[in-house]
């Protein structure tokens, strides 16, 4: 194996039950940046356990803060929306001031690339409940972004969303396609949907914006990493500029 500088690292906070993101997360890096993990506490995706996952957040990021990763993610969309508008914020102060690095979350990178692309409405898919997709909605809505349309799988059991095929991610966001609605967006960062993201764009004639290739870019961007990567949709492939969130 030939060695490649890695210049920069990226450090996230995964739930302990995800098997997705940390695969998904090293395909769509450059190869130029690495990835550090730990992990938080959840097994099932309900109100009390998106709450009580951040209970770790300190502990987890100051052990990320050790490997001096140049930022720490908390790319869970669920979790970081769950407390409505401005607890991504707080989230982020809490990871910062721990690991005296720069931090970010599902949520603020989901609000700055609908910015990006200018994302007025929005189709959401997600594999887990009606319930969970609603207090989503509410956290987009809070922030002047209309959810035109919502699809549900009812998937509680973070390990099984873990197993669902790929194509549940395709067929449900063209479900979830309006007409009206300015992109596609997949919800769940434990669900697989990077294999399925240039299909699905071609198919619904839009951005598809993913809990993962969102975050992935919201994170490169906040360190500097301009490289685009092919392979996973409009936004990696363009990296365009960080767009300024209402």
């Amino acid at each position: 194996m030939n060695f490649i500088e890695k210049k920069h690292r990226i450090g996230l906070l995964v739930p302990s039950s995800n098997s997705t993101q940390e695969p998904e997360f090293i395909q769509m890096l450059p190869a130029s940046v690495s990835l550090h993990v730990t992990r938080l506490t959840l097994s099932r995706i309900d109100p009390e356990s998106t709450v009580n996952i951040v209970a770790e957040l300190e502990k987890e990021s100051r052990k990320l803060g050790d490997a001096d990763v140049d930022i720490v993610v908390l790319a869970a969309t669920a979790p970081s929306t769950r407390m409505g508008k401005g607890y991504d914020a707080q989230l982020i102060k809490r990871m910062e001031d721990a690991s005296g690095k720069p931090a970010t979350t599902a949520a603020t990178a989901m609000l700055d690339a609908f910015a990006a692309y200018g994302v007025r409405r929005v189709a959401l898919a997600a594999a887990w409940s009606e319930t969970t997709n609603k207090w989503v909605a509410s956290f987009l809505e809070s922030h002047g972004i209309e959810v035109v349309s919502q699809v549900a799988m009812g998937v509680v059991s973070n390990n099984e969303v873990g197993r669902l095929h790929p194509d549940t991610a395709f067929d449900n966001g063209r479900k979830a396609d309006r007409k009206e609605a300015d992109a596609v967006f997949l919800a769940c960062g434990n669900w697989w949907t990077a294999s399925i993201v240039e299909k699905l764009e071609q198919a619904v004639g839009k951005p598809v914006l993913t809990t993962n290739n969102m975050t992935v870019w919201h994170a490169l961007k906040k360190i500097g990493v301009d490289e685009g990567v092919r392979g996973y949709g409009r936004l990696l492939r363009e990296m365009k500029p960080l767009g300024k969130a209402a």
